[in-house]
């Protein structure tokens, strides 16, 4: 049997050995090709979305535009559905998929990600003139605007909410600002994109999590040289002052932690 144990030892190192190569071999090709493909939804603002004349926009659409730029190539944005975005890299339909995407534990073990370029936090949102709720455990017996399924409705009913029924943010906001809620629970990131549009809206941040929730770009596994690239464009990029530029443009502020 010792030549079947050596031709799986042969078989295994040439798997190895394939593997090793291919792990430089994408920022090379990209590099070549003068492409960095972008997995991507395009109906997702103010992330990826389509602005009036159809132009595909948004906080993550300039990320991946400057972070090509640092790696010396263009961007180019493939659109897809969010359930069938990350399994498109699977198909090596991209090179990355940069869509806002939540660094977990359970997506680490099959993909790999940069180092993380924006955080959102759990935020506690009132009405401008309320003074009795100034953080989480002042929900007990207030009404809070959540859909109910989300974690943040699971966070209002922890600390003693009742939960009011909603779609989203939108019909929270709206809820709170008619009086038929005294509070929402939100993320940080959509609260910051509804006050740049409607600076005069009377809500205001009451609390905060100390703990955000961090996205990053997310490319295959095995591809290090990769990541480095991606990582020191994202350093470059904060470095430089593009990535403040891009926050303030889509947020008002810095939104990387």
């Amino acid at each position: 049997m010792n030549w079947l144990k050596s031709l799986i030892v042969a078989g295994t190192l040439q798997a190895l050995a394939i593997t090793a190569a291919a792990a430089g071999a994408n920022l090379d090709q990209i590099k070549a090709d003068g492409v960095l493909k972008i997995g991507t939804e395009g109906t997702y603002a103010p992330f990826t979305y389509h602005d009036a004349s159809n132009e595909l926009v948004g906080f993550d659409v300039e990320i991946g535009k400057a972070v090509a730029a640092k790696l010396g190539v263009k961007a180019e944005f493939l659109e897809g559905k969010w359930d069938g975005l990350i399994a498109g890299l699977d198909a090596n339909r991209y090179d990355a998929v940069i869509n806002q995407v939540g660094i977990t534990e359970e997506r680490k073990a099959k993909y790999d990600f940069s180092d993380p370029y924006i955080a959102s936090k759990a935020v506690l949102i009132v009405k401008g003139d309320n003074t009795d709720i100034k953080g989480f455990a002042d929900l007990k017996g207030k009404k809070s605007a959540q859909s109910l399924t989300s974690n943040f409705g699971k966070l209002a009913e922890k600390n003693g909410a009742e939960l009011v029924g909603t779609d989203g943010f939108d019909q929270s906001i709206q809820l709170l600002l008619t009086g038929r809620a005294d509070a929402t629970i939100n993320d940080s990131l959509s609260f910051l994109d509804f006050k740049k549009h409607k600076p005069d809206a009377d809500v205001k941040i009451a609390a905060q999590e100390e703990n955000a929730d961090y996205s990053g770009v997310i490319v295959r596994k095995g591809d290090p040289e990769l990541v480095a690239a991606i990582n020191k464009a994202l350093a470059d990029i904060k470095a430089d002052g593009t990535y403040q530029k891009i926050a303030d443009t889509y947020f008002g502020q810095d939104v990387s932690k």
